[in-house]
């Protein structure tokens, strides 16, 4: 009785350390995945705030809550389980994956510079039929905007995870997946909601009697303008450099061409610098993966916008 109580609990044990290795295993391959993504997380954070501007403050937070309801329900209901079904039956596309949703990445950067120098100004006027609109119509469609939009960004957030954790056991790979898609919607809605308020926080800072107080809620409400305009930047940047270094790596795991090798030899270059290596290092493989993704989103928006299409013959 004794030594089968001792069997029993030597299983127990044995159970618990797979269990408390598998949890490392989980929490490793979805810290990798996450920081992996980062690039994208950062421009559906400059992004989404724009989708709540022009409503009254009380609507603001819950026009934030439905599309973060949406951000979940495609992460978790049609993204995970379309990423594990890859994985688990056509591995050998998670690379070619990547690298479109990379191109994709460039492409959405490049246009947004081209339509900020070229373009602005150019935009038609709201029409009577969106005048016409209701708050709640158009608040319905700022949501079902949004929703779109996270759509292809988390597709993205999800297919970098998905590369990132292809080598692991298949729960882990779940695991790892649904912790990056759970932690990185509250991460990155809770960062919009208080982007979106902080103009009411300002507002509100502004009104106390103390002064140094009133001051800060005074710069919140003129910082604002800035720092939606600096985390559109921000956006841009992080999808090109994200979009670049993907097709670097897609270009460097099928043993395409010098390129891929030019620029590893020059961030480890850089690298080597004492003392700022390392960010040395990061910054000159992200400069010069954002240069590849200019050029690539480059080509696509050539293709797709400025090559005049062929009108059809007269009759």
């Amino acid at each position: 009785m004794a030594s089968g109580l001792a069997a029993l609990l030597d299983d127990i044990a044995g159970i618990a350390k797979i269990a408390a290795a598998s949890l490392d295993d989980v929490a490793a391959a979805s810290g990798k995945a996450g920081a992996k993504a980062v690039g994208v997380v950062i421009d559906d954070t400059a992004v989404t705030p724009n989708y709540a501007v022009g409503f009254t403050p009380d609507r603001e937070l819950p026009i934030v809550a439905k599309i973060a309801k949406g951000s979940f329900i495609n992460k978790l209901v049609f993204l995970l389980p379309g990423a594990l079904l890859l994985s688990v039956f056509a591995p050998w596309g998670i690379q070619p994956l990547l690298m479109m949703g990379g191109a994709y990445l460039c492409f959405e950067a490049t246009e947004k510079i081209v339509e900020a120098f070229f373009i602005h100004g150019e935009h038609e006027v709201d029409g009577p039929e969106d005048l016409a609109l209701s708050s709640a119509e158009l608040e319905k469609q700022k949501v079902a905007g949004a929703i779109r939009t996270d759509l292809i960004l988390s597709a993205e957030i999800m297919a970098i995870a998905l590369g990132e954790v292809a080598s692991q056991p298949l729960l882990v790979r779940a695991a790892a997946l649904l912790l990056v898609g759970v932690g990185i919607t509250i991460a990155v809605y809770g960062v919009v909601a208080l982007i979106v308020k902080m103009d009411d926080i300002g507002l509100h800072l502004a009104k106390s009697p103390r002064k140094p107080t009133a001051k800060l809620g005074e710069g919140l409400v003129r910082a604002m303008p800035a720092v939606l305009s600096a985390l559109s930047i921000i956006g841009t940047a992080a999808m090109l450099w994200v979009g670049g270094g993907i097709i670097v790596h897609g270009l460097e795991h099928y043993h395409f061409g010098p390129l891929p090798v030019w620029v590893e030899a020059a961030a480890h270059a850089a690298g080597t610098v004492p003392g700022i290596g390392p960010l040395l290092g990061w910054f000159t493989f992200a400069g010069l993966s954002a240069v590849v993704g200019a050029v690539v989103g480059g080509v696509i928006v050539v293709v797709l916008h400025l090559v005049p299409k062929k009108k059809p013959a007269a009759h």
